[in-house]
């Protein structure tokens, strides 16, 4: 997984982290989360709050 790969992150992290109400997640852990998942693999300086955004966003979409 890249970091453009939002909708494939926010289904990752729904299961890596169930009990997790993304809305409250901040982006500092978030980003460590994200690159900790498995099967990530991307440059951690190619990541910037609007990637982030975008994958609270979805993360908040699947977990509905």
């Amino acid at each position: 997984m890249k970091w453009t790969d939002t909708l494939d992150i926010a289904i990752a992290l729904c299961e890596q982290y169930p009990d997790k109400d993304p809305k409250s997640v901040n982006f500092v852990d978030l980003y460590k989360w994200v690159q900790a998942l498995p099967g990530f693999d991307d440059d951690p300086k190619r990541c910037g709050e609007k990637i982030l955004e975008a994958i609270q966003s979805a993360w908040i979409d699947e977990s509905s």
